[in-house]
């Protein structure tokens, strides 16, 4: 079966920077859609990033736009998540998606799911 797994979320100051891993299988994964999305205490799951099998269409939330960058690596069926310049509204549990057939990669919709990294951003 599928499985997404995420890695490096932790406490950073605000300013710092984490790097998020999403390591999947049970998938042909350069031919999947990956995409991160977060979900803060209290409020809905938001969009973050998004990249197609051939890194050729990435997408962004303008939240994080310039100071986020997607990107993955087919060898090794993972996606990361770099993230810089963080503030406390960047905190959330961190989710990575995957589907094979998305046409609007902000809306997807996305059938597999991780279950997430928590990111906190405080001094």
């Amino acid at each position: 079966q599928v499985q997404l797994v995420e890695s490096g979320g932790g406490l950073v100051q605000p300013g710092g920077s984490l790097r998020l891993s999403c390591a999947a299988s049970g998938l042909s994964f350069s031919r999947y859609v990956m995409a991160w999305f977060r979900q803060a205490p209290g409020k809905e799951r938001e969009f973050v990033a998004a990249i197609r099998g051939s890194s050729a269409s990435i997408a962004y939330s303008d939240s994080v736009k310039g100071r986020f960058t997607i990107s993955r690596d087919n060898a090794k069926n993972t996606v990361y998540l770099q993230m810089n310049s963080l503030k406390p509204e960047d905190t959330a549990v961190y989710s990575c998606a995957a589907d094979a057939v998305v046409y609007a990669l902000r809306v997807g919709p996305y059938t597999y799911w991780g279950k997430g990294t928590l990111v906190t951003v405080s001094s």
